[in-house]
């Protein structure tokens, strides 16, 4: 029969567990890790991928993905409410889902597309979200589309002041994602990740 501190301590183990199991992948970490370049935990249920926390990067550089083809004058606005609302470009495979209370009050915003990176001027820039935009990025129209991950993947935040991608780009923050791969084939889909603030992002490896 077992003694009344073994059956506290498998309830208190079996909660944990519960509670572990019921965590948001893609929900902002506080905490800073100590490489937020070579961080990661391993992703869970249909995601099946790796999960970049979030962190504050100064003095990292990371390298922005490529397009398959150059697109240009790829822009889209549109007039986003407090009730929420999508905005896409089909063409970079980009979707962006503002949930409801996500903004006060009425707000038109504009997406341009890079040319030639797997990037993104958001304006207004300096905007500010009451809740998370999830940001979704299709792989097919990029490089690394048909093809295994040989790096984890990153959506990092860049200055806005017209840096420019090639090389190696200074970021300023990575933010949470997580990249979603075929159930099939095991090949990325997708990268998604979420943003509570408008400027310049790129999808990036190391």
């Amino acid at each position: 029969m077992l003694s009344r501190k073994l059956v506290r301590f498998l309830a208190a183990l079996s909660g944990a567990i519960i509670v572990a199991s019921c965590a948001d992948p893609l929900s902002p970490s506080h905490s800073v890790p100590p490489d937020a370049a070579t961080s990661q935990n391993s992703g869970s249920g249909k995601f099946g991928s790796a999960l970049a926390p979030a962190a504050n990067t100064a003095g990292l550089d990371l390298r922005a993905v490529w397009w398959s083809r150059d697109h240009k004058n790829l822009q889209v606005s549109k007039t986003i409410g407090s009730s929420g609302g999508v905005i896409s470009i089909p063409e970079t495979g980009l979707t962006m889902e503002f949930p409801a209370g996500s903004l006060k009050s009425a707000l038109t915003i504009t997406v341009t597309a890079d040319e030639q990176y797997v990037a993104y001027k958001m304006e207004p820039s300096g905007t500010q979200f009451l809740k998370d935009v999830k940001v979704t990025q299709s792989l097919k129209p990029t490089s690394l589309s048909g093809q295994p991950l040989r790096s984890l993947l990153y959506a990092a935040y860049i200055a806005d002041d017209g840096i420019r991608l090639s090389g190696k780009v200074p970021v300023i923050e990575i933010e949470p994602s997580k990249t979603i791969l075929s159930p099939i084939t095991g090949l990325p889909e997708a990268q998604v990740w979420v943003i509570r603030h408008f400027s310049r992002y790129m999808l990036a490896s190391d």
